[in-house]
């Protein structure tokens, strides 16, 4: 059932947290799914907690360090706390992270404070960053670009280039000019049908913005294989290494062609999913199958992004590439 009243949304956090101790690999998508709806359900004191939970583990620990204290920066502003909020804010700021997420809560934040300028700024800031010229836009990123559309929308600013790129990405049935129109709320209040019906196209238009971007998780998620990883895989069960993987090199190159072929042929919202040895045999022996089937690997990388293990392909070009390499992905396997 969909969570509805606060105590809904209690138990659902309780089941996610149950979940996050039965599968501590997945702990930090499962800790922030929980935190929301503590949020949703007015406890903002234990979803801290959790934020502060995951912030306190070892670095390595938590994948997305700047995602969660963008989180926790909102929700402590949410209950009085702007004071430490804005701190917190401001090293994510200072930090500049590649990824486009934590930009966006903090921008949503501000703007949600009247703070149009500041959130601007970020805005800016992150495209400027996360951006190159001339390069495809990645799906992460196209938020940012639509909410800095409407924040400029809200300032009066004139359109500029990026503006016109945002209109372009849009896949509403109505403008962005239109959707972001400040005039829109005025006409809530409005006793004329005309305009309650143009509006209410309008949030459906919005609102099917929305649940796109919320049902996008990972159509498609390719399995990646980490070297190690994948040397313990082949030495447990050899018949893979026939049947699907040969070197961890030639693994990468083939796992990066797929995702191209896969752009290419108009395929959205694609992912990648890092493997364990362990995790594998723990899915194979709850489907009751052989880890050496390689027809069991594909389910496997379906049921990881499941539980908010994907991330997203395309990486920025300036950012880390997927493969773990450490270098940028436009130096790496994003290599024209």
């Amino acid at each position: 059932m969909r969570p509805d009243t606060p105590a809904d949304h209690i138990t659902e956090a309780e089941r996610l947290l149950r979940t996050a101790a039965q599968y501590p690999e997945d702990h930090e998508p499962l800790f922030l799914q929980a935190a929301a709806h503590l949020e949703l359900a007015g406890d903002r004191a234990r979803a801290t907690g959790l934020y502060d939970q995951l912030l306190s583990a070892p670095p390595t620990d938590t994948a997305n360090p700047y995602l969660v204290k963008a989180l926790k920066a909102a929700n402590l502003w949410e209950y009085g706390h702007e004071a430490e909020a804005r701190a917190i804010i401001d090293g994510i700021r200072v930090a500049g992270p590649l990824q486009a997420a934590p930009w966006q809560i903090v921008a949503g934040t501000l703007e949600a404070h009247d703070e149009l300028e500041a959130a601007h700024d970020v805005l800016q800031t992150a495209l400027t960053l996360l951006l190159a010229p001339g390069e495809e836009v990645p799906y992460a990123t196209q938020s940012l670009l639509t909410g800095r559309h409407r924040v400029r929308r809200l300032m009066g600013h004139d359109h500029d280039a990026w503006d016109e790129l945002a209109d372009a990405l849009s896949t509403a049935n109505v403008s962005l000019d239109e959707l972001h129109d400040p005039k829109r709320l005025w006409s809530l209040g409005s006793s004329d049908p005309g305009e309650l019906k143009a509006e209410i196209t309008r949030l459906r238009a919005e609102l099917g913005t929305y649940r796109a971007a919320l049902s996008r998780p990972f159509p498609v998620a390719v399995l990646h294989w980490p070297e190690a990883e994948l040397a313990e895989l082949l030495d447990a069960y050899p018949s893979l290494a026939d049947e699907e993987y040969t070197t961890h090199t030639e693994h990468l190159a083939r796992l990066e062609a797929a995702l191209r072929d896969l752009h290419a042929g108009g395929t959205p919202n694609l992912g990648i999913v890092a493997g364990t040895v362990p995790s594998y045999e723990a899915f194979a022996a709850s489907e009751a199958a052989s880890p050496a089937d390689p027809n069991l690997l594909p389910q496997y990388a379906t049921t990881l992004a499941a539980r908010g293990r994907a991330i997203p392909w395309p990486p920025a070009r300036s950012a880390a590439c997927w493969c773990g390499s450490g270098r940028a992905y436009r130096e790496c396997h994003g290599v024209a």
